[in-house]
């Protein structure tokens, strides 16, 4: 099991905010990825967030931990040194299939230009 440590997480607001500004957006049905590669050779970041359209606490956090459960399955073992990622949580994510959620990850970041190694089952 991968567990990610603090400095490879977003947890500041002013973190979340800065990449907001200079990074990119794309949409998918589960969720919004915001993304940028100017880190350099900085270890993979990512933050996961919910905001209060999803609902209560139990809703937000059903959702987030979903998000995050299918971005650890996703990327463990994945090699993105300098990329940032913000996944943030949408209504569909708390009852979207979980495969699509993977698949979703999968595409945005291939729209985005990171390419994940295949070929193994996670």
């Amino acid at each position: 099991m991968v567990k990610l440590s603090p400095p490879e997480r977003f947890k500041r607001r002013a973190e979340f905010l800065r990449l907001a500004s200079r990074g990119r957006k794309l949409a998918r049905p589960g969720f919004i990825m915001q993304h940028s590669a100017d880190a350099g050779e900085a270890p993979l970041r990512l933050g996961f967030t919910a905001t209060k359209k999803i609902g209560n606490a139990v809703a937000r956090n059903r959702a987030r931990r979903r998000l995050k459960e299918a971005a650890r399955l996703t990327l463990s073992g994945q090699s993105l040194p300098g990329v940032e990622l913000v996944l943030i949580c949408r209504k569909e994510t708390a009852y979207l299939p979980f495969v699509r959620l993977r698949a979703g990850i999968v595409n945005a970041l291939a729209e985005a230009g990171h390419v994940l190694v295949t070929g193994r089952e996670a």
